[in-house]
Order: C-alpha cells, then sequence, then structure tokens
C-alpha cells in the first residue's frame, strides 16, 4: 500500500487557479513516474470565498488544511477587496490568519539568477555576472504584521494610527537557528537584517544573533542595517547567501531579491512550523490585471511545489527532478511573457506548465539511462 501524501489545494484569487492548475499536471506526472500517491483536494480561499459565501476562511477550508500533510496556495486578495476594512481584507483575514494558526514562524524564500535570464536582470553585466543565489529566512508570525496594540485614533488634523512591533528573545532564537543551519547547507554565510542603530526591537535581534553565532564557529555572520542592505543588494548581491530578516524586513528584502532575479514570477517561499508542516505559495501576489488571460508564469507555483516535496514530505529526488526541468527549460530559451525581451517569442501559461511536465519525464528517462 502506497503512503498517501495529502495536500490541500487553495487556489485563491487572480492568477492563483490558472498557475495551480499547471501543478497538477505536475502532481500527475509525479505520481506516475516515481509511484507516488500524492493526493489533492481544493478548498475556496481569500476574496473568491468572500463572494461566494462572505468569508474569507471558510470552516471547511481550515478543516481541510488541518487534515492534510501540507497546503499549497495560489494567492489571495486584489483590488476588488482593497476598499474592506483592514481586519476583513483577504490577506489578514485568511492568509495572517493561517500563519499564526499553524504556527509557521518559518519563511524560505530562495532567489537566484538562472541561466537563460541574464538579461533580465535589471543590474549591471559585470555586477551580475559574479551570481545570485540568495535564500532569505524570515520569521513570520511575529514582529509589526501582528503586534499589539495597534488602530486608529485622533479626529480631523489629530488623527493618528499606530502599530506596535514586538520580538521575544525566545523567538528570534527559533528563527535565528533555521538560519545558521541553512548557512552551513549552503555557504556559511549569513547576513542579519537590522535597524539596531534606532529601534529597540532589533537591537534585542542583533544581540541575540550575534550570541547565537557563537554556537556556529564555520559560519561566516555579519549584520546590515535595512536601508545598507537595500542598496548592498543593488550594488553587488553575490556577497550574500543566507539573509536573516524580521517580518517586515523580510517582506522588503525578498521582493528585492526577486526582482534583481528577473522576475517575480521566479519566486517560491515555504512557510514552516516545527513539524516542517507549512504554506507553499508564489511570492508574486494575485496579479489581477493578467488573470484569465492565460499570460501568467507558473513558474514560482511549481518551484512552490517543488519545495513542498522538499520540506514537507522529504522527497528530495522528486523535488530536484522538477527543479533541474526548469533549469533546463530557461537554458533552452521557453520564456513566459513575464521573461522575454523585446519581439522575443513566449510561450503561455498552459503551455509553459506542459513543457516542464514533458522535462521532468524526458529527466527520469535520462537518470534512467546513466543507471
Amino acid at each position: 500500500m502506497f503512503k498517501k501524501y495529502k495536500i490541500a489545494i487553495l487556489p485563491g484569487d487572480g492568477i492563483g487557479p490558472e498557475v495551480i492548475k499547471q501543478v497538477y499536471k505536475i502532481i500527475y506526472i509525479i505520481n506516475k513516474i516515481f509511484n507516488l500517491n500524492i493526493i489533492t483536494k481544493e478548498y475556496k480561499i481569500g476574496g473568491i470565498a468572500i463572494d461566494n459565501i462572505d468569508n474569507s476562511l471558510p470552516l471547511n477550508t481550515l478543516l481541510g488544511c488541518l487534515n492534510s500533510n501540507a497546503i499549497l496556495l495560489g494567492s489571495v486578495g486584489g483590488n476588488k477587496w482593497n476598499n474592506l476594512p483592514l481586519k476583513n481584507k483577504p490577506e489578514i483575514k485568511s492568509l495572517l490568519f493561517l500563519r499564526k494558526y499553524f504556527k509557521l514562524f518559518n519563511n524560505l524564500r530562495p532567489s537566484k539568477l538562472y541561466s537563460g535570464l541574464e538579461d533580465l536582470c535589471p543590474l549591471k553585466k559585470e555586477i551580475y555576472i559574479k551570481g545570485l543565489n540568495i535564500l532569505c529566512v524570515r520569521e513570520l508570525i511575529s514582529g509589526i504584521y501582528f503586534g499589539k496594540p495597534k488602530g486608529n485614533n485622533g479626529y480631523k488634523k489629530l488623527e493618528y494610527s499606530f502599530d506596535t512591533e514586538i520580538y521575544y528573545k525566545f523567538e528570534i532564537e527559533k528563527i535565528a537557528h533555521i538560519a545558521f543551519k541553512k548557512a552551513l547547507e549552503r555557504k556559511c554565510k549569513l547576513t542579519l537584517v537590522d535597524k539596531s542603530n534606532v529601534l529597540e526591537s532589533s537591537m534585542l535581534w542583533k544581540k541575540t544573533v550575534s550570541d547565537i553565532s557563537k554556537l556556529y564557529p564555520k559560519v561566516n555572520f555579519n549584520h546590515m542595517y535595512i536601508d545598507n542592505i537595500t542598496m548592498q543588494l543593488i550594488k553587488n548581491p553575490s556577497q550574500f547567501d543566507v539573509i536573516l530578516c524580521s517580518n517586515l524586513f523580510g517582506d522588503i528584502i525578498s521582493d528585492e531579491c526577486a526582482m534583481i532575479s528577473g522576475s517575480i514570477g521566479m519566486l517560491p517561499s515555504a512557510s514552516l512550523n516545527d513539524n516542517n508542516f507549512g504554506i507553499y505559495e508564489p511570492a508574486g501576489g494575485s496579479a489581477p490585471d493578467i488573470a484569465g488571460k492565460n499570460i501568467s508564469n507558473p513558474i514560482a507555483q511549481i518551484l512552490s511545489f517543488s519545495m513542498l516535496l522538499r520540506y514537507s514530505f522529504n522527497l528530495i529526488k522528486e523535488s530536484n527532478i522538477i527543479e533541474n526541468s526548469i533549469n533546463n527549460i530557461l537554458k533552452f530559451g521557453y520564456k513566459t511573457k513575464d521573461l522575454k525581451l523585446n519581439s522575443e517569442k513566449f510561450i503561455n501559461t498552459s503551455e509553459m506548465g506542459s513543457l516542464i511536465s514533458c522535462f521532468i519525464i524526458k529527466e527520469k528517462l535520462n537518470e534512467q539511462d546513466i543507471i
């Protein structure tokens, strides 16, 4: 009897459903060629759930997530729901709630400049030629997004708003150990992002992570202020390997890493708890302006599924074959619209999903030939 791997699929809003559709192709192929039993079930979340049942996170969706081994998310939100009160926005009521509910404190966002996409990098050739392969490790369920008190008060010109940045030492220690262990698996370089020259919370981050660094003598550890590292990522991104960030700073830095790697449509993410249960999603958002046009880039969604196989299911070989297939597709020059330059031809969303599926089969056959 095959082991069952259960995934809750949450297509969500905007381009979510169409890029998720491409992942189904990959799941079908992976199940076939590796004799796996990956089982999926779809649930509504976000704006579409508000439109259907006036709740961005229906109870049956939450129960479906609880009954799964991992969650694959498309995207939530869009312009249609931007005028809702902050507490009712899909991003807050569904996505942030799920992160907190499942204690998904560990957010991993890898970004690299793929062979074949060098000309999409907005940096000068003499900068990007040195290479770009960065893992952003972001604390995800604390900080200013969740701190209390927060609110709005006052009247007319005396109206004011406030948010609270709060971190406990144990929260910083927990994510710091993850980051140092990731650094040991890579180039043994770790950079902490903070603003310890003016923020009390950042002072605690710097002190705590510096103390933990003594437990990892093989890791070359340093720290940079948030304003400096945003500049250094443009000036010389090759100096970075693993970047450790608080929730807010990680939100900023990971998007910058995405853009200097060519397209935010290439950036996957994993949000994990202590048991490696997680939500896997692209970092690019719902992109409602291109939804339904079959021109969105499904690679970030497929790479997010690859991360799911790696971290939640420990299916390393299967994850590697997906990533190798994407590498080869890009080397051969196949691109979606967001990756093309000027008059270059491009393939649509559905074609890219099918092509990756074919390359996975090809990779598997090549592997068998070698054996």
